[in-house]
């Protein structure tokens, strides 16, 4: 059996449609299924359990898995209940890890790019203690993640004992099916769909940088059928562990993006740039792109998706449908 918690999110569900497409039938999944339509992201799944996060770690006792993937965790990046954000994104992660240490259970585990702050330090997935302590996350979602992310590398560095393989993924800007539970941190392209479709214009931040056009921050958009053959190989590798960037490498921006929908969808561009809230200004990312020489040298060749072919396998096989379920 295999545990997927958050496994009725947007990536966790559609690591679990891979699972039974593979013919596995044997997958747990722990989360919350809410009253916001989120259990349609498994209505066409078959598993074994659903678990709810507060009786996970007495489901766990006595059990033998195959595996756990940790994907559950409060990803807002707005999010400012500090001790609810510990407790589900920190504390919750280090009894899994301690778990799977006890029984020998292979441990992959997400983190985010959001680790990386404002990228001055740049986007290199060094899994040292020294190199990690250089990071200054800029809020309380990526600061629980490297919270975790530095425990994990404090053990390795001690030499301590831990799962006999275990992996940390740092994802970029994930973006495809099943992301529609989200709320204002589903990916733009999503939120914008409907206007891009009824022809409504739609809007973009103008940019308040210099040497930075409107539309063009960019960001390393990556489709999460990319972020899922990431996860299958490593559940195929059981000799490769660390930390991990998850990204295609290739930074492109806002307004590719959108024009990549117009595109798909045949129609001309509408866009309108406004001035971006001054509350935000200060903090504001203009650029985040993945190195990814560490996965790749790890073993992993299943390459990425260019963001048009991207945008267009989403907008075709899933936003323009009437079941925009996977």
């Amino acid at each position: 059996m295999l545990l997927v918690t958050g496994g009725a999110g947007f990536i966790g569900s559609n690591v679990v449609a891979a699972l039974n497409d593979a013919g596995r039938a044997d997958v747990a999944v722990c989360d919350f299924l809410g009253h916001d339509c989120k259990w349609k992201n498994l209505a066409k799944r078959q598993l074994a359990d659903i678990v709810p996060p507060a009786e996970l770690m007495g489901w766990l006792r006595g059990r033998k898995l195959d595996a756990v993937i940790h994907l559950g965790a409060i990803s807002e990046t707005t999010a400012t209940d500090g001790d609810l954000v510990i407790e589900t994104n920190f504390r919750l992660s280090m009894r899994l890890l301690d778990w799977c240490t006890a029984h020998a259970t292979p441990f992959i585990y997400a983190s985010s790019a959001s680790t990386y702050g404002d990228g001055t330090q740049g986007f290199r997935d060094e899994q040292s203690v020294a190199a990690l302590k250089t990071l200054q996350p800029m809020n309380l979602y990526g600061w629980s993640k490297h919270l975790f992310d530095l425990a994990v590398a404090q053990r390795v560095a001690r030499g301590e004992r831990l799962p006999p393989q275990w992996a940390g993924l740092k994802f970029f800007n994930v973006f495809g099916p099943n992301e529609y539970h989200k709320g204002t941190m589903m990916s733009v392209l999503t939120r914008r769909f409907d206007d891009i479709k009824a022809g409504r214009g739609i809007q973009l931040f103008k940019s308040h940088r210099d040497g930075i056009a409107d539309g063009d921050q960019r960001r390393d958009f990556i489709y999460v059928d990319d972020v899922v053959r990431v996860l299958v190989w490593l559940l195929a590798s059981p000799a490769v562990s660390g930390i991990f960037n998850v990204g295609t490498g290739q930074a492109r921006s806002f307004k590719d993006l959108m024009l990549a929908a117009y595109a798909a969808l045949g129609t001309a561009p509408n866009i309108d740039y406004i001035d971006m809230p001054e509350q935000i200004r200060g903090s504001y990312q203009y650029f985040t792109q993945s190195e990814g020489d560490r996965l790749r040298s790890a073993g992993y060749n299943g390459g990425f998706t260019s963001l048009e072919d991207s945008v267009d396998a989403y907008v075709k096989g899933f936003l323009d449908q009437p079941d925009r379920f996977r």
